[in-house]
């Protein structure tokens, strides 16, 4: 006998927590490359039209768009995606184990935010809002 899926009362809560958390890391990302903060992180401020940069504007905008659960799911899928680009472009050609190519990081964040393209934002996001609000003129 198999036993069936089912979520805890709080999965909206703890998938807002990784929203939010996975979002503010991921704007970091954005930020070293695209201001150079905080100083002395690597790769440092690179130019705005490389593929850094135009990674690092992604990175800000998907990155605040998911902390505030605003278009979660796309925003979330562009995100996955750059991820998985990023780790096949930049890691995996130095080696086929993420532990040694650095890609662990780049893997993380492609999965957590394909988790998030599909389950959307959680509890307390503007997403929630505007469903909210939408329902209500619809009624």
């Amino acid at each position: 006998m198999s036993q069936s899926y089912s979520p805890s009362r709080f999965t909206p809560q703890a998938i807002t927590a990784l929203r939010v958390v996975t979002g503010l890391l991921f704007i970091g990302h954005g930020l070293v490359k695209l201001a150079g903060f905080p100083e002395g992180a690597q790769p440092g401020v690179q130019p705005l039209l490389s593929l850094f940069g135009i990674g690092a504007v992604i990175e800000v905008v998907t990155g605040a768009l998911v902390v505030l659960g605003l278009f979660t799911r796309p925003a979330a899928f562009v995100a996955s995606g750059q991820m998985a680009v990023a780790y096949f472009m930049f890691h995996a050609p130095s080696s086929v184990y993420p532990v040694l190519n650095g890609g662990e990081p780049a893997i993380l964040f492609a999965f957590i935010f394909l988790l998030l393209s599909t389950t959307g934002a959680g509890a307390y996001s503007l997403d929630g809002l505007r469903a909210v609000r939408q329902r209500l003129a619809h009624a």
